[in-house]
């Protein structure tokens, strides 16, 4: 694979109207979501929900790619082909997630550091080999009145840098993801100030282990109110926000943002999408790599029963057009009703 077609990738993944569906949950999240569906988490029934998904009516034309999970992107389909080449056969772009999750940072009481580098050269070849095409590594950073560290955002930039580094050598496209995490009482002023704070730390990291921006995508969550904070700010006030910040911190040579949902509803990270596109024209397509904002309805309508499958994918492909919408700045609050 040539840059260019790294650079291509990274441009479809942001394509007018699409964005990438998160289904990388790990073995021990996706056993959470089953279990409030009263579901047992197995390989077959892990297997069977994001075929669900996958296979849809019509999901390719909302969903430009997708980020696996190590087991699903080994697992096939019950017509025996590859969940990869599902994916690929209808255009959909097949990534992985590669990082080995959060673990408490030495030094920095109830702060985490994200693991995941050792044998990850290795991992990347066998997995462009598995069919991915590009891949994801999530940094988690947490506001408290003791946190974030500086030390705590510099060791998570320097991983994330090092890890995109990896996948660009691979001719694997890395999306970049530091989560600020919305847990907590603070201000959407207190976000606001610890994401440009580890945004700039993050493209200063990726500037000097050579990362090639054209080929690379931002993954970062939105400047928000804590969820258990007061005074939450208002839709306009997150937009405005968000995409304030990322005109201080996100060079213009980034093809794309692909926002993380991070908690909030599938009718409010929505919401949010479509008043920054509303906003007007900016340096980088602003789209969505969503998860639970976009699977939520999908899992409680399916609850694990072969006879709601048509239904669950009904309630899927609803979600993703409305999201679709909101990627191209188009959606209304009324659409959430409208069949």
């Amino acid at each position: 694979m040539t840059e260019f077609e790294m650079e291509d990738i990274a441009a479809a993944l942001v394509a007018p109207s699409k964005g990438i569906l998160a289904a990388d949950e790990s073995t021990g999240t996706i056993k959470k979501r089953f279990d409030s569906i009263n579901v047992e988490s197995t390989e077959e029934s892990r297997r069977d929900y994001r075929e669900m998904l996958f296979t849809a009516e019509g999901v390719s034309d909302y969903i430009s790619g997708v980020i696996l999970y190590d087991e699903t992107l080994r697992q096939k389909a019950k017509d025996g082909r590859p969940l990869a080449e599902v994916l690929s056969s209808q255009g959909i772009i097949p990534g992985i997630k590669v990082d080995m999750g959060a673990k408490p940072l030495a030094g920095a009481e109830g702060e985490l550091v994200t693991e995941g580098l050792d044998g990850l050269r290795e991992r990347l070849a066998e997995y462009y080999e598995l069919g991915a095409r590009f891949a994801k590594w999530r940094a988690v950073i947490s506001i408290s009145d003791s946190a974030p560290s500086q030390y705590c955002i510099e060791a998570n930039a320097h991983a994330l840098a090092r890890y995109a580094a990896l996948c660009q050598e691979a001719n694997i496209v890395p999306i970049v993801e530091p989560e600020v995490l919305m847990d907590g009482d603070h201000t959407i002023d207190d976000c606001y100030a610890v994401t440009e704070t580890a945004l700039k730390a993050v493209f200063d990291e990726l500037y000097k282990q050579r990362v090639v921006l054209e080929q690379m995508l931002l993954k970062p969550n939105m400047v928000i109110s804590g969820t258990t904070c007061p005074e939450q700010a208002d839709a306009e006030e997150v937009a405005h926000k968000t995409v304030y910040c990322f005109e201080q911190t996100v060079p213009a040579a980034v093809p794309g943002i692909v926002f993380l949902s991070g908690g909030q509803s599938e009718a409010q990270a929505t919401e949010h999408l479509n008043i920054m596109n509303e906003l007007g024209s900016h340096p980088w397509e602003l789209s969505y790599s969503f998860g639970r904002a976009l699977q939520a309805s999908a899992l409680t309508t399916w609850a694990g029963k072969e006879e709601n499958v048509a239904a669950a994918q009904q309630a899927f492909i609803h979600r993703c057009k409305l999201t679709s919408a909101a990627r191209d700045g188009e959606y209304g609050t009324h659409m959430e009703t409208a069949s």
